[in-house]
């Protein structure tokens, strides 16, 4: 793969990263998705292929606790994302999940996410 792009870039970090990392029913993998208006986290269970509880900040419930006018493109709202998933992720009985930074930085909002989830209740 060549890369030209940063997208490019952040594309081969992510298929690297998921040569390592894999989610089962007990673990799933805690996938972050950061684009520039919001940000979205998956628990994923990879032996199935199917996601067992989602978040992001498009959703009316979150938009409502950020009460910057609902925008999610802060630390703010990926910490509010973070909390919000771990609980709907301990309410199914998963406590522990695999965390899968999706080829961005460990750093920022996607640091928030993780943070906000240990807080919440999760281990990785």
């Amino acid at each position: 793969m060549k890369i030209e792009t940063k997208k490019d870039r952040r594309e081969r970090i992510r298929l690297r990263l998921r040569k390592k990392l894999a989610g089962d029913a007990s673990r799933p993998r805690l996938a972050v998705f950061r684009s520039v208006a919001h940000i979205y986290v998956q628990a994923i269970d990879d032996a199935t292929g199917t996601t067992v509880a989602s978040a992001s900040t498009t959703e009316p419930a979150i938009k409502g606790q950020l009460g910057d006018g609902g925008r999610g493109s802060n630390v703010k709202g990926a910490a509010a994302v973070g909390r919000i998933l771990a609980e709907r992720l301990k309410d199914k009985g998963i406590t522990r999940v695999v965390f899968d930074r999706g080829g961005f930085l460990y750093h920022g909002r996607v640091r928030a996410v993780a943070d906000a989830a240990r807080e919440a209740g999760l281990e990785f």
